[in-house]
């Protein structure tokens, strides 16, 4: 039981369920390494339980999946608080109070072990006294204790064991601003806003659809019934990047990647199940890869969609799957025109652009304008044979560009490709061997100085200086 496959963030993810559930909105996680036995707590403010409800809540299998649950419970088994603890702890501890004073019970798998035997803990008033964390309950709620964390530490000691602890939280953290992202937001109906907090820091919530930025594409929302309940899909397509301000991209690019976070987010009552996905019915690719797809379905429907324990997968029946389907198609169409939309109004709003594409026979390919104004008044004054050769290195460059590569960095990385470094001190000196370029010592036609300089991308970000440039060189 212990090696169901929790890891440390979907074990505490578990915990928070149980705490919402109990109509908590607030939700406290704390890990002190200070102590000799470090200890990590879950405390929350939700309705709490009696001595009876606290029994209830260690016994394994302590709810039947199959008995009709309120639509806000966000329970399945009756496992979840036992699986999840004991994979990252050898001694449980629930404390609670329901408004007529505080209960305990504890498992230690040491002492199971020790006796053979399921044997629970009912902890008396002075030892829940001496629990760690028993005073942030002050009044209704309920406190989850971990203690003996064998596998937080992976062995380490010191310094060192405190460095992955502290990397496990961070994973812990963005993990939380994700699956409760619409409870951290308020967003959830017939929920209040849940406030979650890990060692005394709020967690924020991380919004996948990007729905704040008013490029995002929301598309019509279709309803599919499965047994007679209704499935509700919402399609998004996400901006592109260059529609991000420097906080969002940097915000998204920290917390996932555009092409392995594409498809499906499957949320159960509001809390996210599984992500990132699109259920073996295509695969994830550039053409998709600004698309999601938001499913919500009730905890009535847990049957038909096979939640295992960890409630980290979900599988989607066939109505909906067939639905989904048809939903990719649209989306897809949407998502490339997002990406090629953008490209083909950068080579749109130039007259000469020094590359041009074209799409012919099948094929696609990109070539470097041989009419672009600065080449014309380079070839004008070659010889025919210099000619030949400039015509030949055009032609090299063209059928040397190196697209796998571009393909690559860019679908990872778009911001941190930089093609041009020029500083503010060489501005002046490239404007002036552009304007000497073109024109020589005739005259300057100022509107084809600014297409030609616009076309060669030299000066992005700097369009104040060139239009300073013009009105002192140029113009004056």
């Amino acid at each position: 039981m212990r090696d169901l496959g929790y890891s440390l963030e979907t074990a505490i993810a578990d915990l928070v369920d149980n705490s919402i559930s109990a109509e908590a909105t607030s939700v406290d996680i704390f890990c002190d390494l200070t102590q000799q036995n470090p200890t990590l707590g879950i405390i929350d403010n939700g309705h709490g339980m009696d001595e009876a409800g606290v029994i209830d809540a260690m016994r394994h299998g302590s709810k039947n999946p199959s008995e009709t649950r309120s639509p806000n419970d966000l329970g399945r088994f009756g496992l979840g608080l036992k699986t999840a603890s004991f994979s990252q702890c050898e001694r449980l501890t629930v404390i609670s109070n329901d408004g007529g004073g505080f209960h305990a019970a504890e498992w230690n798998l040491g002492t199971l072990q020790k006796k053979d035997d399921w044997l629970i803990e009912i902890l008396e008033t002075e030892e829940i006294a001496e629990l760690p964390f028993r005073e942030l309950i002050t009044g209704n709620g309920t406190a989850v204790i971990w203690r003996n964390l064998d596998r937080l530490f992976e062995d380490e000691t010191g310094a060192r064991r405190d460095e992955i602890v502290n990397e496990k939280l961070d994973v812990v953290e963005k993990h939380l601003s994700l699956v409760f992202h619409r409870f951290l937001s308020g967003e959830v109906r017939g929920r209040k806003r849940v406030l979650i907090s890990l060692n005394g820091h709020p967690i924020e919530p991380f919004d996948p659809f990007c729905r704040k930025n008013s490029a995002t594409q929301m598309l019509p929302k279709e309803v599919v019934r499965v047994g007679g309940v209704g499935v509700e899909m919402q399609p998004y397509i996400l901006p592109h990047h260059s529609k991000l301000t420097a906080k969002e991209y940097d915000f998204y690019q920290s917390r996932s990647d555009f092409i392995s976070n594409q498809g499906a987010y499957v949320y159960r009552g509001g809390r996210l199940m599984a992500w990132g996905d699109w259920f073996r019915l295509i695969p994830k690719g550039e053409a998709t890869k600004l698309a999601r797809v938001q499913i919500d379905f009730p905890n009535s429907l847990d049957g038909l969609w096979t939640i295992d324990i960890k409630k980290s997968r979900a599988r989607p029946p066939a109505p909906v799957r067939a639905r989904l389907r048809q939903i990719i198609e649209r989306v897809s169409t949407r998502s490339t025109t997002v990406y090629r939309g953008r490209g083909k109004k950068l080579f749109d709003e130039i007259k000469a652009p020094v590359w041009e594409r074209y799409a012919d026979h099948g094929t696609i390919r990109y070539e470097l304008n041989k009419e672009h104004p600065l080449i014309e008044a380079l070839r004008s004054g070659l010889t025919e044979e210099n000619e030949r050769r400039l015509t030949m290195l055009i032609e090299a460059i063209s059928s040397s560009l190196p697209v796998e590569m571009i393909y690559s960095d860019f679908s990872t990385h778009p911001r941190d490709i930089h093609q041009n470094e020029t500083s503010k001190e060489e501005i002046n000196k490239r404007l002036s061997a552009l304007k000497d370029c073109l024109f020589g010592d005739g005259e300057v036609d100022v509107e084809s100085f600014r297409e030609v300089m616009r076309s060669t991308r030299f000066f992005v970000g700097l369009e104040d200086s060139v239009e300073q440039f013009i009105a002192k060189e140029l113009k004056g």
